[in-house]
């Protein structure tokens, strides 16, 4: 079963995040608080969205969808970036991750979005086989570039 996350959620988004850190072997990246998920998914301007799966039995919450709009200029409308989406392991192989992105898909197509696109780890092999059984397809003629840290600090501080 999938539903819209409410702010009861934020403690267990906030714990699946990081269990997601801790599988992609980067928890000390996932610095994100409570708060901070709170004031971007509930807040008076949400930047982002969230999805629940839980356990059809238990009612239990074992993954999540969070995302957000992104525009393409080329199509001149809506997308969804998805940025993470995570199924705790003993759920795994239980529809959760296809549920969560059924979802999505039908935000798109019932709102007139013409992509729903992410990122994954190349090392993600089990991740990989699973969105490439959907249909999706990998857009490897990009390559994705962040600022961060010290460097988005100084070319943020700049004068230029």
């Amino acid at each position: 079963m999938i539903r819209t996350a409410t702010p009861a959620d934020i403690p267990v988004i906030h714990t699946l995040i990081r269990e997601l850190a801790e599988y992609e072997k980067a928890p000390e990246e996932a610095r994100a608080s409570e708060e901070q998920l709170r004031e971007a998914l509930f807040g008076e301007r949400p930047a982002a969205f969230a999805h629940m799966a839980v356990d059809d039995t238990t009612g239990e919450p074992v993954g999540f969808a969070l995302w957000f709009l992104n525009f393409s200029t080329w199509r001149g409308v809506h997308g969804i970036y998805l940025e993470d989406l995570y199924v705790r392991p003993t759920a795994r192989g239980g529809g959760h991750g296809r549920a969560l992105l059924t979802e999505l898909a039908r935000i798109c197509v019932e709102r007139g979005y013409e992509r729903l696109e992410w990122s994954v780890l190349n090392w993600n092999r089990p991740a990989i086989g699973f969105y490439e059984a959907l249909g999706a397809r990998p857009q490897d003629e990009w390559t994705v570039y962040r600022l961060t840290d010290g460097a988005l600090a100084r070319l943020g501080g700049s004068a230029d």
